[in-house]
């Protein structure tokens, strides 16, 4: 016997029923702006179920996205054939319509049976999201297991947001694979304890970006405001941006990974932009998580404000790579000196080398071409000769050269930075730059890529 239409709408209506008890659509309904989703292949099979993955598009934070979301309930979520179809249409969407792919990933890993079909599926998602980075914007959110060949897909969108609960490695065995560990890695940008809070982040995050790389930065319909407190000289990297960011918009990235180095997202007056904070001595995964997030903003237009007191490099190889980053972005990049800033950190974060549109420093900062106890030895030992005091003494030519010839001053003579300012005029000196700089536009050397040290 046939399916009259009234049955027909009854099995519909039931089918759809379930599937909106389901996890995953629980967690797209977190993620998207209410009433906004639309479901794409949404009866499509992998055998003899739906395919493992809801696919479709719709608002988050009223940002225009696409998104897939693997469905750990259906067959662990596991890559299928049926699946990598859908995921794949999503990033060919993307592609035609310069809209950001958002990932929700909760899978135990492929379908063997499939065998070959399964790692075509594999390289063909790879192929595709490698083809648009840089053009849009990718986010992966992990909230279950992703293993395998899984992994590298998640770990390769331009940020990873993971709940505790989660795992992520390459290894098929499982091994290594928590959340903590890939926060410490650098792989995860952002872990939260709960799938609510991490879905929070992201929706946080797509908002503070670009559409894609034709696009301006995004700038928030009302003007925002600043109440930080009074700026002292000695004020910490995350005391500094509070200071010049709008009330409760940094949104920091890799918090526990190169601690050297502070990086994320603000608004400063409404205009979203990339603030990096370099302090003590830059280690090499400092380095490695300040360029990935500069060549991000480059690759978006997305402005760069980085402050800088930082004595020197622990790796010549990372610092050749941050050099090398900070040097090609033609993006609009301000630094602001706070604190020292000697030799390779000036020119490879301030200086002329780092292609600097602007740079400024504090009244109390320090600017030199090596370490100011190291210069005052080599150009003044001799003065040393004598002393009863030879300690004292060598302290009071460190503070001589520091307040002389390592001065803001003398290098704004020297035409190395561009204003000496006071702490307090940093928010307003920053926000009129960046507007004024708004329209830059450079023309580079047509070249494949450069060859930095990676």
């Amino acid at each position: 016997m046939g399916v009259d239409g009234n049955e027909k709408n009854e099995l519909l209506k039931d089918s759809r029923d379930a599937a909106e008890n389901k996890i995953v659509q629980k967690r797209i309904s977190l993620l998207v702006d209410q009433g906004t989703f639309q479901e794409l292949d949404a009866f499509a099979k992998s055998g003899d179920h739906a395919a493992e993955a809801v696919t479709g598009f719709g608002y988050i934070n009223g940002c225009p996205a696409y998104l897939f979301a693997q469905d750990g309930e259906t067959d662990g979520g596991a890559m299928s054939k049926a699946q990598a179809n859908k995921i794949k249409k999503i990033y060919e969407l993307a592609l035609k319509t310069g809209t950001p792919v958002v990932g929700v990933y909760d899978s135990i890993g492929g379908r063997l049976a499939e065998g070959g079909d399964m790692l075509a599926a594999y390289g063909e998602i790879l192929r595709t999201s490698n083809n648009l980075s840089g053009v849009v914007p990718q986010i992966s959110i992990v909230l279950g297991p992703c293993i395998g060949t899984s992994a590298l897909i998640a770990a390769g969108a331009d940020f990873v947001v993971m709940s505790e609960k989660a795992e992520l490695t390459v290894e098929t065995s499982g091994e290594n694979s928590s959340a903590e560990e890939a926060e410490k890695l650098g792989i995860c940008h952002i872990l939260e304890k709960t799938e609510e809070d991490a879905i929070q982040k992201a929706r946080e995050l797509i908002a503070a970006l670009p559409q894609n790389n034709l696009e301006g930065a995004p700038a928030a319909d009302l003007l925002g405001d600043c109440s930080a407190e009074p700026l002292a000289e000695s004020a910490d990297a995350y005391t500094v941006i509070s200071s010049i960011a709008d009330d409760h918009t940094f949104l920091e990235l890799s918090r526990n990974f190169g601690a050297a180095a502070v990086t994320g997202f603000a608004r400063l007056r409404g205009l979203s932009a990339g603030i990096v904070a370099l302090r003590d001595t830059i280690d090499a995964d400092s380095c490695s998580k300040t360029a990935r997030f500069v060549r991000f903003c480059d690759a978006f237009s997305l402005p760069v404000v980085t402050l800088v007191n930082a004595k020197g490099f622990a790796s010549l190889r990372e610092a050749s790579k941050l050099s090398s980053t900070y040097s090609e972005a033609t993006t609009v990049k301000v630094t602001v000196i706070t604190g020292e800033s000697y030799g390779p950190v000036y020119i490879a974060t301030a200086g002329r080398g780092a292609n600097a549109d602007i740079t400024m420093a504090w009244a109390s900062a320090s600017v030199s071409p090596i370490s100011p106890a190291a210069a005052a030895m080599l150009q003044w030992n001799d003065r040393l000769a004598g002393s009863t005091d030879p300690v004292g003494d060598r302290k009071k030519l460190i503070e001589e050269y520091k307040t002389t010839q390592a001065s803001p001053l003398s290098a704004a003579a020297d035409g190395y930075i561009e204003d000496v300012i006071s702490p307090d005029e940093t928010r307003d000196k920053v926000i009129r730059q960046l507007d004024m700089l708004s329209g830059k536009r450079v023309s580079t050397l047509p070249k494949k890529h450069s060859n930095i040290q990676l």
